[in-house]
């Protein structure tokens, strides 16, 4: 995984609450095993008509999103089944920090295990950053190491992260890599207890 210090992305608001695992990944879209792919399946039948269309009325096939790389929705994001292949979608879609004002705990430790920043945020600290940008091009900045994200409007919140999962996106480190960080110790161990 790539760390995660400082990102500046295009906000795409998703104005929603609710969204549980199987909108933003339909079911019958989980038979790869590999972690790629699953991008252009996200938000699949909001997206796209029963003819495999894009929906003109659907923002994020507005191209002024396109390349947004901050997602911004309502309140308990990621709720439903613990289907990981959820933000396996949402990164491979392009998206690096999601921002609500809560999430399914699945979802949200699914996220940082594979290397999104899901912040929580404020129902009216949302709702700014919705409104803002569903009415122009939005840049934010997320900066972990500060916990804060601002624009260059003034705009500023910051969020909360337990230390374990702030130093795994921080290093870019799965659970893996963490393991491996310890893989003299473990060495040592081994021929110890033979």
């Amino acid at each position: 995984m790539e760390p995660l210090r400082v990102h500046q992305g295009l906000v795409y608001p998703l104005n929603r609450t609710n969204i549980d695992t199987d909108q933003i990944i339909p079911k019958q879209f989980l038979k790869r095993i590999e972690r790629s792919g699953f991008g252009q399946f996200l938000f699949y039948n909001w997206r796209f008509d029963e003819n495999g269309s894009p929906r003109p009325d659907f923002s994020l096939n507005d191209a002024k999103y396109q390349g947004a790389s901050i997602l911004v929705a309502g309140e308990n994001f990621g709720c439903g089944s613990s289907r990981e292949h959820a933000p396996w979608a949402v990164q491979d879609f392009g998206f690096k920090v999601i921002i609500a004002p809560s999430y399914a705990d699945i979802f949200k430790n699914n996220c940082v295990k594979n290397g999104i920043l899901a912040i929580q945020a404020s129902e009216e600290e949302v709702q700014t950053i919705v409104k803002k940008a569903e009415s122009t091009e939005y840049t934010l900045t997320v900066n972990l190491e500060e916990q804060k994200v601002y624009d260059n409007e003034g705009f500023e919140l910051s969020f909360e992260i337990a230390p374990y999962p702030k130093q795994m996106l921080l290093n870019g480190w799965d659970e893996i890599g963490v393991t491996l960080n310890y893989e003299d110790k473990i060495k040592q161990y081994e021929l110890a207890n033979k």
